[in-house]
């Protein structure tokens, strides 16, 4: 276990913003954290749990104690003569773990190749891309009780996973520490490429295989998402929106180019990157913060920009939205105040 004082955050934010917690501590086993559970550290303190930074924006500096994992495995639990079931640990990065998936032929994650961020979150989160959630592939998430120490197994069905939704955004922000995912993946994988063009471009580059699925989804991200290394960025900042049938048929009435996916006889998803786009913000800087240029979805550090200045633009591009669609866009990103 490694704790640090008054520690800078500048490296656990994708954002890149330079805050400070007044303790971070980073723990290599289950037993370290019940242990700290149970020395009553936490009590009276405002605790954060974090992983990667993929998908936080730092208001201020934490004046609490944060946690991040270090639990670094992946184990093969069982397997069937379809099926493969992975215990991986809440600290792997992600994209490790699509990796190694991919190279043992295990398919079920492909398509959610190169989301920054680490495992435990994804199970939070519920991530997901190019029709695929990791909801799909998730059969346990092992968590502990951060008030207890006591160790708890959810099933899929009690996690209550919708889209970029889970019950630890909801009734349980902020209760559990995630340790490990249990993962069941397909031997025999059925490819999922019906969104947008996906098929296509993977065709372009050979035959249909995990790895051909995995290369041109990391070339795609790749041309169209800022390094957030070069350009602080936490990914797509607002999730996309889903709205009523009345209001998409008169949407696309005024708006017939308007991309759309349906999602039930009564609903419809819109592109969140579009509207933005056709509220003009794409490419567009307000201070030290800014909307890429190649996707609009993607807020950016200019340099130097406070989370403050970054939420500010991102108030913004939600009133332009809403005046000129009645859509209120939702932010996927977490505010940390």
């Amino acid at each position: 276990m490694k704790k640090i004082t008054n520690a800078p955050l500048v490296d656990l934010n994708t954002f890149g913003i330079e805050v400070k917690t007044k303790l971070l501590i980073h723990y290599q086993t289950e037993n370290e954290l019940i242990e700290l559970i149970q020395s009553g550290i936490l009590q009276n303190e405002k605790v954060l749990h974090i992983g990667g930074g993929s998908n936080l924006l730092f208001l201020n500096d934490f004046d609490g104690i944060m946690l991040h994992s270090e639990l670094n495995f992946s184990t093969v639990k069982g397997e069937t003569d379809e099926h493969v079931f992975i215990e991986a640990g809440a600290g792997v990065i992600w994209d490790d773990f699509v990796a190694y998936a991919v190279e043992n032929g295990w398919g079920g994650i492909e398509n959610l190749s190169l989301i920054p961020g680490e495992v435990g979150a994804s199970a939070i989160q519920n991530i997901g891309a190019y029709g695929v959630e990791v909801c799909d592939t998730i059969q346990e998430v092992h968590a502990i009780d951060l008030t207890s120490g006591e160790k708890r197994i959810f099933s899929t069905n009690k996690c209550e996973y919708d889209y970029r939704e889970s019950i630890f955004k909801k009734s349980l922000k902020g209760q559990f520490a995630i340790t490990s995912v249990l993962f069941v993946l397909s031997k025999n994988p059925t490819y999922k490429l019906d969104y947008q063009h996906l098929e296509e471009q993977v065709l372009k580059n050979g035959a249909l295989s995990l790895q051909n699925i995995r290369q041109t989804i990391i070339a795609v991200r790749e041309s169209k998402l800022p390094d957030p290394k070069v350009a602080g960025n936490a990914g797509s900042f607002f999730m996309n929106p889903v709205i009523g049938r009345t209001q998409f048929e008169k949407l696309q009435a005024d708006y017939p180019d308007m991309p759309h996916y349906f999602v039930s006889p009564e609903t419809e998803k819109i592109p969140a990157a579009w509207l933005i786009d056709q509220c003009g913000w794409k490419g567009k800087t307000v201070g030290r913060a800014g909307v890429h240029y190649k996707q609009a979805l993607v807020l950016v550090n200019r340099g130097g920009a406070s989370g403050t200045e970054i939420a500010h633009l991102a108030s913004l591009i939600q009133q332009s939205v809403k005046d000129k669609f009645g859509i209120e866009l939702t932010a996927e990103v977490n505010f940390i105040k």
